[in-house]
């Protein structure tokens, strides 16, 4: 699969089936303007053919930060914002974002230094594993613009993780968690200086990418169907109904006598 043609990512496939996906607007804090949507959306959607990737790390270009939010002047006009219609259009490919990351069969490992705000914070908890450096922050900046708290993805996947009463703090006030709370909460997987974010990883990516591609998605698709599952023996069926499918795959390989 060829993601040579972005403007604003960089995409490095490396050994092993590993993806280094790198929101690359340095200058501007690597926000998110139109063109970063678009291609973001477009790399997700093709990641979903993608048989040689199998895992994906998710950072930020430069020293400034992982992503300060969206670029609104660039992707909100004056007159996009008087025409109800035209903001519902605008709306869809914004929140089909965080649906792309979640539907993306691969793991998402989002790697964090500096802010993570608005935008950049829903790419981090639309991941599935976050690595942080001390300095990271994360801010569900919306509110903070005289939105709601509740954007891109923020009102489902926060609680969900940090339980419902921290969350709604955090996106009632937009105020910043930083990396010593979001270790303590459990929304960062783990804390490690800056210079050892790549690193630490490319280890556990590594250690992805040596298990079966389709048992990792099977993985990744429960979890994120039992989510929402309304009760255990639902999650079972799920569980039961992969584990089959990987047995079946298993003897498929064991030679005949």
């Amino acid at each position: 699969m060829d993601y040579s043609a972005y403007q604003t990512l960089k995409a490095e496939a490396l050994e092993g089936g590993i993806l280094v996906v790198s929101l690359n607007r340095p200058d501007k804090y690597n926000a998110m303007n139109m063109m970063m949507m678009e291609e973001l959306n477009d790399l997700w959607l093709k990641l979903k053919r993608d048989l040689d990737t199998r895992v994906v790390i998710l950072k930020g270009e430069g020293e400034k930060g992982f992503c300060a939010g969206m670029e609104v002047a660039d992707i909100i006009k004056p007159a996009t914002m008087k025409n109800i219609p035209a903001m519902y259009d605008l709306q869809l490919p914004i929140g089909e974002l965080q649906i792309n990351m979640r539907n993306c069969p691969q793991p998402i490992i989002c790697v964090v230094h500096g802010a993570a705000a608005g935008a950049g914070f829903s790419f981090s908890i639309a991941s599935d594993i976050r690595i942080i450096a001390p300095d990271a922050r994360f801010s569900a900046a919306y509110v903070n613009v005289g939105l709601a708290g509740a954007d891109m993805g923020s009102s489902y996947f926060l609680p969900r993780i940090i339980g419902t009463g921290r969350a709604f703090e955090y996106l009632y006030t937009g105020a910043w968690m930083n990396a010593e709370e979001a270790m303590q909460l459990g929304f960062a997987s783990r804390c490690v200086e800056k210079d050892k974010l790549l690193e630490t990883a490319m280890e556990i990516a590594q250690a992805i990418a040596k298990k079966d591609p389709l048992a990792m998605k099977l993985t990744k698709e429960a979890v994120n169907l039992n989510i929402d599952a309304p009760s255990l023996e639902s999650a079972i069926i799920m569980e039961n109904r992969n584990q089959n499918m990987m047995i079946s795959l298993l003897a498929s390989k064991i030679p005949a006598k």
